[in-house]
């Protein structure tokens, strides 16, 4: 009652002072302690302290990016879950082993060099030149002290230093660079066949003997999950608004604050004929698209009827509709091509424009000018985003007022009822299945399961609405017996035989192909359906026809002419496939000679990642670190 009251009145002068005199009895009662503990040594790396001021000072800094991430469904028990005190640990260590060693090498930071970093951080520059103020206030709204920001800044010059002087041992050459390049733009394509497990289902006979050994092989893959059961209360903003009262003035007011978000811009109406330049085309075949697109364009303003040369020639998917591609304003266009519609006066016809994908023809048939909605034109929608607006504060405030008063440890259903408050309760459910009666908000999810038997929530927030939520059960997950899950069993037994005739049958194949037998003649043989795929590179290779096996897109990039066929079948989900090599793509050198400065960026980034994971690695292995006992035994 006292904290809800607190909370409404929080701009009033008496509750400042009474915020104020509670800060100094606080300060004042647990003061000592609490600076006792922030000066705790946490840990001893090569003989430097890691102190519980730094450990404590990083630990909110990680724990408030996590809370932001997590919003509305935060809870405490996350902590656990992601290992938070041991990361932090980690952090700093590594921290003290990067400054330790930089000193042994005569690397350091000097004050020029922080203020330089800060004075040209983006988020403090306006108009391009320092801002002073914005400093300031961006290091007050993150709850971040100047020294804080600049020792922070002292360490990311540091590690860059580090980096760069790592990487004067670990030079790009133009072998590697072409290698690394290869790698990801050569192409490749192949014909395949697929062996299919479901053809072999028939075959199959359910042996007692063998299904109860296949399930003792197999427990784990029918482990029943961890289970939870909850009950909640649910805040629902829609259920507050037929009690909202939004006044005339309220609604004129919104409408003046915000008269930027009711100005339409300027739209246009056009229709457009595309004729596409298909990628590395010649300068040839581009020129013959390009006199094409002009010999299209001069009929259309000589009067021919536009729609029905777009129906023809138009190769967009906007052609069946003659070329109608609505109304649009700046920004949602190609620049190229909306610079050239904007200029346009309706009826008027463009000249052909060029674009990423290829010429365009452009009709302009209709413009709406720039203009700001009038209130009378905005005020239901107004109404709307007030009445969804305090509803949603009454929601949240309900349900504060409701969890200030409930006790701590209590059956939430039981508090409730006693509140006249209704509660839901869900059956059991998984992770993996959605939350009954709330939907599958997976960050939710994480917080529940990671809570305790009778751990009740603080409020969480999920699609709009609040909860106050309590586990009221919790099922560990375990192994059924074989009784339970039968016909699991049963179906899965089936499969994994019928799978591995279906592998004996595709080895048989392969075996045959690899030894001389003709591939087509083959698979005729074996009644299978030879596929092929177009030309595709590692970094987009054919999921949907070969699936996610990236052993098999490993294997079939080191095939070629002399060696088509690989060692061995592979496994697409409940398939078998052989493939065979069928061709090869190499680099183009003039795009290699276009885009080589970002590939030896790319390159450059993997490497120092490596080469400071490496380099960190080596040096905890070599260092003396002691973590205190009482550190290590804190929850």
């Amino acid at each position: 009652m006292v904290l809800s009251l607190m909370r409404r009145h929080a701009k009033s002068y008496l509750i400042k002072f009474i915020i104020a005199l509670i800060s100094i009895v606080f300060i004042f009662y647990f003061g000592y302690s609490f600076r006792t503990r922030e000066g705790t040594r946490v840990a001893y790396v090569n003989g430097e302290i890691i102190t519980g001021v730094e450990y404590n000072k990083a630990y909110r800094e990680s724990l408030k990016a996590l809370q932001k991430r997590y919003k509305g469904v935060w809870n405490d028990s996350l902590i656990r879950k992601f290992n938070l005190k041991q990361k932090v640990l980690d952090g700093l260590i590594n921290q003290k082993l990067i400054a330790q060693e930089a000193r042994k090498i005569g690397l350091d930071v000097n004050k020029k060099e922080i203020q330089r970093a800060i004075l040209s951080y983006p988020a403090f520059l306006n108009n391009g030149r320092f801002d002073e103020r914005r400093y300031f206030a961006l290091l007050r709204q993150n709850n971040m002290k100047p020294e804080d920001f600049e020792s922070g800044i002292e360490q990311d010059i540091l590690e860059k230093k580090i980096t760069q002087l790592l990487m004067s041992f670990l030079p790009i050459t133009e072998r590697e660079l072409r290698d690394f390049y290869r790698f990801h733009k050569e192409e490749i394509k192949v014909s395949y066949v697929k062996f299919y497990s479901a053809g072999f289902k028939k075959k199959v006979k359910i042996d007692e003997e063998k299904l109860k050994k296949f399930f003792d092989e197999h427990k784990n893959e029918f482990r029943i999950p961890e289970k939870i059961k909850i009950a909640f209360i649910e805040f629902d903003p829609e259920k507050f608004k037929k009690d909202i009262k939004i006044s005339e003035d309220e609604l004129r007011l919104y409408y003046e604050e915000n008269i930027d978000r009711f100005k339409v811009p300027k739209r246009i109406k056009a229709r457009h004929i595309l004729l596409k330049v298909p990628a590395g085309a010649t300068k040839e075949q581009e020129e013959k698209i390009k006199k094409k697109a002009w010999e299209i364009a001069k009929r259309a303003k000589k009067g021919e009827d536009f729609a029905k040369l777009a129906k023809k020639y138009s190769q967009g998917p906007s052609a069946k509709k003659g070329g109608d591609i609505g109304y649009f304003s700046k920004g949602e266009m190609e620049k190229r091509f909306e610079d050239a519609a904007f200029r346009l006066k309706p009826g008027q016809i463009s000249d052909p424009i060029r674009s990423s994908i290829g010429y365009h023809i452009i009709k302009v048939e209709d413009v709406k000018e720039a203009k700001t909605r009038s209130f009378e034109e905005v005020r239901s929608e107004i109404l709307d985003i007030l009445l969804k607006q305090k509803s949603t504060d009454e929601a949240h405030e309900r349900a504060l007022s409701f969890i200030d008063q409930m006790p701590y440890d209590i059956n939430i259903k039981d508090y409730a009822r006693s509140h006249n408050m209704d509660t839901k309760e869900t059956n059991f459910f998984s992770k993996e299945e959605p939350i009954p009666l709330m939907g599958n908000d997976y960050r939710l999810k994480e917080t529940l399961f990671s809570m305790d038997k009778n751990d009740t929530t603080d409020i969480m927030e999920s699609s709009g609405k609040f909860y106050i939520i309590q586990v009221l059960d919790k099922k560990p997950s375990y192994i059924p017996k074989l009784s339970e899950v039968r016909k699991a069993v049963e179906d899965a037994y089936i499969l994994d035989s019928a799978k591995r005739m279906a592998k004996e049958r595709a080895q048989e194949f392969l075996k045959k192909v690899r030894d001389g037998a003709d591939w087509v003649k083959t698979a005729k043989d074996y009644e299978v359906k030879i596929k092929s795929t177009d030309f595709f590179s590692r970094s987009a290779p054919p999921f949907l026809e070969l699936g996610f096996n990236e052993k098999l897109y490993e294997e079939i990039f080191a095939l070629s002419q002399k060696s088509p066929y690989p060692e061995r079948v592979f496994e697409d989900e409940d398939d078998i496939i052989v493939v065979k090599w069928d061709g090869e793509k190499g680099i183009d050198e003039k795009e290699y000679q276009k885009e080589k400065k970002n590939y030896e960026y790319k390159l450059l980034l993997l490497k120092q990642k490596e080469a400071m994971n490496g380099w960190i690695e080596s040096l905890r292995n070599s260092a003396e670190i002691k973590i205190e006992p009482q550190f290590a035994a804190r929850p």
